[in-house]
């Protein structure tokens, strides 16, 4: 398992900590036009193994892939992951020291070195890792929160071990109900909540769950949770806890901050609610739902028309592939089929390209949809929370045709 030095860790975080006052800002137009306004966002250059970034927040680090970087392929290059912390990251990583704790309802306490955690399988995972709240800043009527455009997203080739087989070699008491996870962030604010997350002890074992040490074929940066984080298929990121150090089974299910207050939706279709809608059963966020964008083409893109316009863009299925994308040029009142290209696992992006005619000159709305193994279907209409999660409507773009 190769590793960056002690050196380059504190230098990187050196960097880190002076972010706030060096990170060169970029003036930028509106990358996407929020209800109300304010969509023009600086990019940040100067985060630690990160290129252009859109900057959300400085500390603790919150940044978001511009969204053209998703044209130039399936997989999210490292540098243009996005990046979200809560509480403060690790500013010093010892890589000789470090131990991954495994304990609670289990047999035997584990205190793994990440020399012993490599001894474990390897496998590698195509899967989405998407903020719960990507795309919140297009909600209407607005809620409160990181006003993320279409970038809080990413897709990556994650390696590493199954969580299930460190859970086999502890060896998981028959009262454990589920495993909680924490990291080497810290709390920015006196009595913070430690950040903590858990997952029923059946979910925590599916194979596809693993204890990612590299992500694209090289070790996680900095940001993205070095030297280890965890990888959640198929849900949402904030269970994909960044610079994991500590698991424990519990007997009990976990009522802490971050499961039982923070994190939840409505237990309705689409976790979709009225504006001051009382009296709804909350759970906590879990699986993901299917998504499609147009990725060659902004808004206000001019067409030919009457020509034949090339159109590609990404699709994910959720916790499930993709079985079909459709695209439309008159706003969703038609659609036809979309080509899928090369499937990298139930998990992944997927790319899609089409031809489609464009009408006479003047303003024409492209759309994308996709359906999922499953047979759910992107809906039509945007749903509402007050937490601004779980956006998944059908993508739309205007675009000029002369």
């Amino acid at each position: 398992m190769s590793a960056p030095s002690r050196r380059a860790l504190l230098a990187q975080a050196g960097s880190m900590l002076a972010l706030a006052s060096t990170s060169s800002l970029a003036a930028t137009g509106p990358d996407f036009a929020f209800p109300g306004g304010n969509g023009a966002r600086p990019l940040a250059k100067d985060f630690p193994q990160k290129g252009s970034m859109v900057l959300q927040r400085s500390r603790p680090p919150l940044l978001e892939t511009p969204f053209t970087d998703f044209d130039s392929g399936v997989f999210t290059p490292n540098e243009k992951f996005f990046v979200r912390w809560h509480w403060a990251p690790p500013s010093d990583v010892d890589t000789a020291s470090f131990r991954l704790k495994v304990h609670g309802q289990v047999e035997r306490e584990l205190s793994l070195s990440l020399s012993e955690l490599a001894q474990f399988q390897r496998v590698e995972i195509a899967a989405v890792n998407q903020c719960s709240g990507n795309s919140r800043g297009f909600f209407e009527p607005r809620v409160p929160g990181a006003q993320w455009g279409n970038g809080g997203m990413g897709n990556a080739r994650w390696t590493g071990v199954r969580l299930s087989d460190v859970l086999d070699k502890a060896g998981v008491k028959s009262g454990a109900v589920a495993a909680r996870f924490s990291g080497l962030d810290q709390p920015t604010v006196s009595e913070g909540p430690w950040f903590r997350k858990s997952l029923n002890i059946d979910r925590a074992r599916q194979p596809e769950v693993i204890i990612a040490t590299a992500m694209n074929g090289k070790p996680l940066p900095m940001l993205n949770g070095y030297p280890i984080r965890l990888v959640v298929p198929g849900w949402y990121s904030t269970y994909w806890i960044k610079a994991l150090n500590d698991v424990e089974l519990l007997d009990a299910p976990d009522d802490n901050y971050w499961m039982k207050t923070a994190y939840l939706i409505p237990d309705t279709p689409h976790a979709d609610i009225k504006p001051g809608q009382a009296g709804v059963t909350m759970v906590p966020i879990n699986r993901m739902v299917p998504r499609s964008f147009i990725t060659n083409l902004g808004a206000g893109a001019k067409l030919k028309a009457r020509s034949s316009a090339a159109l590609r863009g990404l699709a994910m299925g959720g916790d499930c592939g993709v079985a079909k994308v459709e695209v439309s040029a008159d706003g969703g009142q038609t659609w036809s089929d979309a080509k899928l290209g090369r499937d990298e696992g139930p998990y992944s992006f997927r790319q899609w390209m089409t031809k489609i005619r464009m009408p006479d000159a003047g303003t024409a709305m492209l759309a994308v949809r996709c359906t999922n193994t499953k047979g759910e279907v992107q809906p039509d209409k945007a749903n509402w929370n007050p937490s601004g999660f779980m956006r998944n409507v059908v993508e739309r773009l205007s675009v000029t045709v002369i």
